[in-house]
């Protein structure tokens, strides 16, 4: 009797827990759905408005959509930024918007790429051509918050803040002493003396290749750092060098006299400035409207049956669907062949912000780009990166745009199979054996060493994967593959040298790309649309959500470290040939 209780009351509470988690699912569906109308509710600008721009925010390539982002949820509550497409087409927007009197920009530590910031800050000095004033503010300004406030009329500091004006380093994460004690040897196959991906794993410092790389590609994104702060502040460049050299900008007053502020000021007094120039009186508030509101009035661009397809590639590239920030071969390659077989689309962009990732992936895309440039104009416009696989599936576009901080290049090809032996036997007393029908049946097993016929193999594969990859380009730049061969071998290289060498055609902003494919197209009158489709948050939240536990408590509990585990994890998960970025720098 006493074990019929016992089962029958835990069943009890196995019927009752179901129906939580039922009740629970259907509460998040029913809430998700109700934000997400929400959400998509026009937001009325008042009269004498000002357009409050929030910068500290992630900008991604879209603007994501988070029905549960104030759900009391894993995931819940995070902030998921908003999208640069949209953030352009509204500082577009306000400029000839009559309710917006001026751009209230508050910036602190922007979490963006270099390139990312030049299309925002270029946005910002376009609308100072309507005679509206952007007001900057902020208690402190890190060094990419400070480049993007530098395109502001007016730029002011907390009296009692602080800004980081101090040149650029970059640093790597190095894991050789760690897998020597844990006994993990890592079994490196590369092509290309550039291609330092694998270095972290085999190194202690950079090799003489990489550190020559990452000095001129840091030395890149400096250079047109100081330039842009000097056109837009008026200050030399030589001097802006020397201040930051020499590190003089150690209080906020050095800040105001090296003249890289305009004024020392308290939130209060900033309130009374933007009441002034809106038009309203010292006894009213401030009107602001945010800018993630702002969005959501942004409409459909241009009219007419014509239509330009701009296709985002966004994220390591790996097979499969992937998501919208990974991009999957079938996903994207799928995307690019609607574009194709639709008549009302006449032209494509192709926007990549992507390190690389699986060779196999990366040709399964450019193929549909190949495919789709026979039968219309394809232009290719580069973010943050586009380097090795994400420059593979750009190659063969009519036309690469870049900003002059874009990463790209890195043609280049390697693979890591790691080697546990030591670490099973030796030091956890694991022993393997077995039985193989060929010589090569356990090529890839990671229980012992390689053998020199396998590494033979391994590298005769890369090298002939390095040699598509060169012919690939070679074909798409119309360049021979003996000049590709000597600017590949891995070397990354910044926009303004890509254009020089020919890996890329003009520097750009990823409008100038869209009106590049207007303009080979013959179009006047059309309008955009935006492939793939941005992945469903209920689907997303279903498929992905023990990721995202598992990686919200990483972040947790990891903190700044988090990205040292990212990266090991992300090499011991990584199948197959690898075209990626030769590193992963921070840049301070």
């Amino acid at each position: 009797m006493r074990d019929f209780f016992k089962y029958l009351f835990a069943s009890m509470l196995g019927f009752f827990l179901s129906i939580a988690i039922i009740f629970l699912i259907l509460f998040v569906i029913i809430v998700g759905a109700i934000s997400s109308i929400d959400d998509d509710k026009s937001v009325t600008v008042a009269n004498n408005s000002v357009l409050f721009l929030n910068l500290d925010q992630a900008i991604t390539e879209r603007t994501p959509k988070n029905p549960f982002g104030n759900l009391p949820i894993v995931g819940g509550g995070e902030k998921d930024g908003i999208g640069l497409n949209d953030l352009l087409k509204s500082i577009k927007r306000a400029k000839t918007d009559d309710n917006i009197k001026c751009i209230y920009l508050n910036v602190s530590s922007p979490n963006a790429g270099f390139a990312t910031m030049r299309e925002v800050r270029n946005a910002l000095i376009d609308f100072k051509k309507s005679h509206k004033k952007i007001i900057a503010y902020s208690e402190v300004y890190t060094q990419g918050a400070y480049y993007l406030a530098s395109a502001a009329d007016k730029i002011y500091l907390n009296p009692e803040g602080a800004l980081e004006f101090k040149g650029f380093s970059s640093e790597l994460t190095f894991f050789k002493g760690t897998l020597e004690k844990a006994g993990v040897e890592m079994q490196v196959i590369r092509v290309g003396n550039y291609k330092s991906a694998v270095e972290p794993f085999i190194l202690d410092k950079m090799s003489d290749y990489n550190r020559k790389q990452v000095t001129a590609y840091v030395g890149g994104l400096y250079n047109t750092f100081l330039t842009d702060i000097a056109q837009t502040r008026d200050v030399l460049k030589d001097s802006l060098y020397t201040i930051a050299d020499n590190y003089k900008v150690r209080t906020p007053e050095d800040a105001v006299n090296f003249k890289l502020v305009d004024a020392l000021k308290y939130k209060d007094q900033i309130l009374e400035e933007l009441k002034g120039i809106s038009g309203r009186t010292r006894d009213e508030n401030v009107r602001t409207v945010s800018i993630n509101d702002y969005i959501k009035n942004n409409e459909d661009t241009g009219t007419g049956k014509d239509k330009i397809a701009v296709i985002y590639a966004n994220g390591e590239i790996s097979g499969g669907e992937g998501n919208d920030n990974q991009i999957g071969s079938e996903r994207i390659s799928r995307a690019i062949r609607k574009a194709r077989l639709d008549d009302d689309i006449k032209a494509v962009v192709l926007r990549v912000n992507s390190p690389g990732g699986s060779a196999l992936a990366s040709d399964v895309i450019w193929r549909e780009i190949v495919l789709t440039k026979k039968e219309k104009p394809v232009i290719a416009s580069f973010g943050d990166v586009a380097a090795s696989g994400g420059y593979y599936i750009g190659c063969a576009a009519d036309s690469i745009f870049v900003q002059p901080n874009t990463i790209t290049g890195s043609i280049g090809v390697f693979g890591i199979i790691p080697n546990f032996q030591n670490l099973m036997t030796n030091k956890l007393g694991i022993t393997f054996d077995g039985v193989k029908t060929g010589k090569y049946a356990d090529i890839m097993a990671t229980n012992r060493p390689m053998t020199e016929g396998e590494r033979f193999i391994i590298q005769n594969e890369l090298n002939r994967i390095y040699s598509g990859f060169v012919s690939r380009v070679a074909d798409g730049r119309k360049k021979s593959k003996a000049y590709i061969d000597s600017i590949g071998g891995g070397h990354v290289w910044i926009g303004t040298d890509a254009v020089q060498i020919g890996l890329a055609d003009r520097i750009g902003s990823f409008n100038d790309a869209i009106k590049a494919a207007a303009k080979k197209a013959r179009l006047k009158d059309y309008k955009i649309v935006e492939y793939p489709d941005v992945v469903d948050p209920l689907k997303s939240l279903v498929n992905e959500g023990t990721e995202k536990i598992k990686t919200y408590y990483a972040k947790q509990e990891l903190g700044d470290n988090y990205m040292i585990y990212q990266q090991i994890k992300k090499v011991m998960s990584s199948s197959g040939i690898q075209v990626r970025m030769p590193f992963e720098a921070v840049i301070r």
